[in-house]
């Protein structure tokens, strides 16, 4: 290090080491001046401010524009699906089943299409969930066109069109995706403040991204903490620690704003705005005896996932190499959709195939089902017996035949296995996370009743 001595001379140029003066001036007086109160107090009220709209306020925003956003589209939601099943039930009653399976196969179809069609003319960066895209953007790759205002709009169009439908397909990834885009529209907007170079900061713009991943598992599941797990576990290799209350609080905000939707949409519309798969145990939710039991679950559960993934990587190589399948499909963007769409129609048909599988249920009622606290095999001589509209769903064929819950739970596990790996692949906005929840619950319910089965009085028996 060079020690250099300097002094200040009277006209404020410098003496530099040998005396020498230089050419650079200071003023001595602004140097030696000191800042006045009223300066300091506009200076820190300018750095509140800046810490308000930096932090608080653009994480608010952010919770409470896409929790808006959700629960439009998921009243419009119920309302295709209510509809879908009301109008069937309306032409069964009256014994014009041609036009009730003409009106539950066009519904499905119909709406497939225009899903897909919003995708193709409007963004077809709203196809599938999003979330892969996501990440990839987090760790520093630019993907044009996948967080605009057209990508947004057509993922909320494409999204709600395709659940309303009745493809059995989940929303968790494209709302991760649709909150992505909602904190970098934020971003954006924001660089017309004041502080231009702390918004323009493509770091900032990476923590808004993660916040809003956590904002898109609330609005799913109404849980914060899970949710800013989720945006830390799933989509960023190094997170840093200050983002954690950020997207804390945007998902809290997001969660209170469908709080209120709960409290003001009446119970018929509620449908997917109310928190999936809430829970409320006993004092003793089980016994240690059954702990085997469900570390025998966690091991089939981990072996069909890998199974799952190994299905749908198998069906994706054979779409893209099988000639046969190129030469039918691959020439028009919607043929393979409408054709799934068709084939899901025809399996969830309530007087077909769909009797044995609960067919005219949506998830969410699939789910209350599965949760409900009886045993459906023995109803007669259990103490808490299931309702005959659950019944109905699951073991009644026909007025006069009826199937056992084992062999109903057996074919919507199968059935639902492959469809789910294939649908989440064609062109409309689509997740996986709900269905993947929804053939797990259907192995774990069948686990259970043959459980009930084999111990009638539990294991621990009558006493």
């Amino acid at each position: 290090m060079i020690n250099v001595e300097s002094s200040l001379l009277e006209d404020g140029k410098v003496v530099i080491m040998d005396g020498s003066k230089s050419d650079i001036k200071i003023d001595a007086n602004e140097q030696q001046s000191k800042e006045s109160f009223a300066d300091f107090c506009k200076r820190q009220m300018r750095n509140v401010l800046y810490f308000l709209v930096e932090d608080w306020c653009l994480s608010a925003m952010l919770g409470i524009i896409t929790a808006i956003l959700s629960v439009v589209m998921d009243i419009c939601i119920e309302k295709l699906q209510y509809s879908h099943v009301a109008f069937y039930e309306t032409l069964r009653i009256h014994w014009y089943h041609y036009l009730a399976l003409l009106h539950w196969l066009l519904h499905i179809v119909l709406l497939t299409f225009l899903s897909a069609a919003s995708c193709l003319w409007i963004s077809k960066q709203a196809i599938g969930s999003g979330i892969p895209e996501v990440k990839v953007i987090m760790h520093g790759f630019k993907m044009e066109n996948y967080l605009t205002v057209q990508t947004l709009i057509a993922k909320m169009i494409g999204l709600t069109l395709a659940i309303g439908s009745g493809l059995p397909i989940g929303k968790e990834g494209p709302f991760v995706h649709m909150a992505a885009i909602v904190a970098t529209i934020l971003s954006k907007v924001t660089t017309s403040c004041h502080y231009t170079e702390f918004f323009a900061n493509e770091g900032r713009e990476m923590e808004m991204l993660s916040s809003g991943c956590a904002v898109g598992i609330a609005c799913t599941f109404s849980a914060p903490v899970g949710a800013v797990l989720y945006a830390i576990e799933s989509t960023s290799k190094y997170f840093a620690v200050k983002n954690y209350w950020r997207g804390f609080l945007a998902a809290t905000c997001s969660a209170i704003v469908f709080r209120f939707a709960n409290f003001f949409v009446t119970a018929e519309q509620s449908g997917t705005i109310m928190a999936f798969y809430q829970t409320s145990f006993p004092t003793e939710s089980f016994l240690v005896e059954e702990l085997p039991i469900f570390a025998f679950l966690g091991l089939l559960g981990g072996l069909f996932a890998a199974l799952f993934i190994f299905t749908h990587r198998k069906i994706t190589l054979f779409r893209q190499d099988n000639s046969i399948y190129r030469m039918i499909f691959r020439k028009n963007f919607f043929a393979f959709t409408i054709f799934m769409a068709l084939v899901v129609g025809i399996l969830t048909y309530p007087e077909g195939f769909g009797r044995y599988i609960a067919g005219q249920l949506t998830f969410r009622e699939t789910m209350a089902d599965f949760f409900n606290n009886c045993t459906m095999h023995i109803t007669n001589t259990s103490k808490q017996p299931c309702s005959k509209k659950l019944l109905q769903h699951w073991t009644s064929v026909s007025s006069e035949s009826q199937i056992t819950i084992f062999h109903s739970l057996t074919c919507y596990f199968i059935t639902y296995f492959f469809l789910v790996s294939i649908c989440i692949s064609i062109n409309v906005p689509a997740g996986v996370f709900v269905p993947s929840f929804v053939i797990g619950a259907a192995g774990g319910r069948l686990t259970g009743e043959v459980m009930a089965l084999f111990f009638p009085e539990g294991l621990r028996g009558p006493n």
